[in-house]
């Protein structure tokens, strides 16, 4: 089965068990929102219980909440039944309507609190919070007593809160006689109020101590909490269409398999081009590439391909490249020891010892090529041969110094080591010292008489660095990315006699990374030069 069909089987399957469960899940809560709808709406019960609260607040009592009631049950068109927390019906709005009152709603009752919530600032210290507590717990007792009394008397009452969320209480017109204005300033229970406050003082929660005393002392004054029961027991909820929803199902399973289609070829579409470009690779049509565009897995894909795609190009480029250097270097050294035999073979040339031993020393120039590209070949296969140990590199580098010092002196350049601590490193002593004598080597050839070499030691965290800095004449910048490439020389007027084969940095190269190592160099035009070899730093001699 194409992979076209397969998505398209899966994307299905799943839209249509995503579809059916949705479908399910839709129709559960439809229902029961319309059966929540018949007893009472989130807006519905908000309403009726905000302006219960707003006129418990605002009257200080619940006498006269009848005609509220009526109101709000027409409005609503809900059954209401209001209650104290003792059960002491205050109004129902089938007996209001003259119905014959129905049983009312298994649903939990609504508690409605008319006491306020006290407002503090926050940024009062806890002296002032109780002051201003006690006050309010006096004003509210004032208050309450007054809003009562103008409601009994048949007033107008309205309240608003006052900076402290304690109601202030007003009339249209003049107020009854025996209505007196609110009086908190005479409150004889106000040290007692002061007293159980400055409890909370103590208290972490201190503003809720706070709320939960004032609660506490204005209990007697404030109207008690009521019970609103809202809707009629077993009222049966109007049921759901079917017919929408199995619509809404099908449009939703037409989508997904649409959806799946479009997948299927935006998905293909790139695979049919990678799987096209890959063929034309395998036959060796190296310049294939695809288009990419986006960001998902498809273009990281496409991406990944042509970088593959650029990785074999290069590399059969730097085959070809290699084949024509290595051509070059043996071309013209071979046709020199090619022409002088056969001049000393038809006798045009004398057979004498300078000559002799020049043709000897060309001879062994190739065969260090040679030797070169075959230690090359090998460390790239990974298939040079190492003999490791637990190696002391100050040793090492002293070592390399003996080796290289007749050379030094004889180009009039002092060699130096520097290396204060012992520092070790699991390595091969001899393919070490084939890479620090090629960096000593090329440092000598780089600088002028009366320069300096050095090489120095040291240990960064659980690295062994070793440096070689000359006081030569630098690489330019843009040669540095080539410097580690075969057969290039920094210096192109530099030959196989003054130069080296090309190779010796590609083989240093390779070998520290068969040690788990970097190799970097730094340099700068007319002031010098300096390679770093970090390796992995070892654990030294032990007992």
């Amino acid at each position: 089965m194409s992979f076209r069909l397969r998505a398209l089987a899966l994307l299905m399957l799943v839209a249509m068990a995503a579809t059916a469960a949705t479908a399910w899940l839709t129709w559960r809560q439809a229902t029961r929102q319309a059966a929540d709808s018949v007893t009472a709406g989130r807006q519905v019960v908000s309403r009726i219980t905000g302006e219960l609260y707003a006129y418990g607040f605002a009257h200080g009592t619940w006498e006269g909440i009848s005609p509220t009631v009526s109101r709000l049950a027409k409005d609503t068109g809900q059954r209401i039944w209001v209650a104290t927390e003792a059960d002491e019906l205050l109004a129902d709005s089938d007996a209001l309507t003259g119905r014959e009152p129905r049983a009312v709603s298994r649903q939990p009752p609504v508690l409605v609190d008319p006491r306020p919530t006290l407002r503090l600032p926050t940024d009062q210290v806890p002296l002032a919070s109780v002051k201003r507590t006690v006050t309010a717990i006096g004003e509210y007792r004032a208050a309450a007593a007054y809003a009562a009394c103008l409601t009994r008397a048949g007033a107008t009452v309205t309240a608003r809160p006052n900076s402290a969320g304690v109601p202030r209480i007003s009339t249209n017109g003049e107020a009854p006689a025996q209505c007196k204005e609110p009086a908190a300033a005479s409150d004889p229970k106000a040290a007692q109020d002061h007293a159980a406050v400055q409890k909370c003082t103590g208290e972490r929660r201190f503003a809720t101590c706070l709320q939960r005393v004032f609660d506490e002392r204005i209990g007697t004054a404030a109207p008690p909490r009521l019970q609103v029961r809202l809707g009629v027991r077993d009222e049966s909820p109007p049921t759901l269409a079917a017919a929408p929803t199995v619509a809404v199902a099908v449009g939703v399973a037409l989508a997904a398999i649409l959806g799946a289609l479009l997948l299927s070829r935006a998905v293909l579409r790139p695979i049919r081009a990678l799987t096209l470009a890959a063929r034309g690779l395998g036959d060796g049509e190296l310049g294939q590439r695809v288009p990419v565009s986006g960001r998902d897995e498809i273009a990281e894909l496409g991406r990944a391909f042509n970088k593959m795609a650029d990785s074999l190009q290069a590399g059969e480029e730097r085959q070809r490249r290699l084949t024509g250097d290595i051509a070059h270097e043996l071309r013209t050294p071979l046709a020199n020891l090619r022409g002088y035999l056969e001049a000393l073979q038809d006798g045009v040339v004398e057979p004498t010892p300078e000559l002799l031993a020049s043709l000897h020393e060309e001879a062994m120039l190739q065969q260090r090529i040679v030797d070169d590209l075959q230690d090359l070949a090998l460390a790239e296969a990974g298939a040079l041969t190492y003999h490791r140990a637990d190696i002391e590199l100050r040793d090492l580098l002293e070592t390399c110094r003996t080796a290289h010092r007749a050379q030094a002196e004889n180009a009039g350049i002092a060699l130096e080591v520097a290396a204060p601590e012992r520092t070790y490193a699991v390595a091969d002593a001899d393919r070490l010292r084939q890479v620090i004598g090629n960096l000593i080597g090329n440092a000598i050839r780089a600088t002028a008489p009366s320069g300096t070499v050095t090489l120095t030691l040291s240990a960064r965290d659980d690295l062994a660095v070793l440096q070689v800095r000359d006081t030569g004449t630098g690489i330019p910048a843009q040669d540095l990315p080539h410097l580690f490439d075969r057969f290039w020389r920094a210096d192109a007027a530099r030959g196989r006699t003054t130069g080296g084969s090309g190779l010796g940095l590609s083989i240093a190269r390779q070998i520290v990374h068969d040690h788990r190592g970097t190799i970097e160099v730094e340099s700068a035009v007319g002031v010098g030069t300096v390679f770093t070899v970090t390796l992995p730093a070892g654990p030294g001699p032990t007992g």
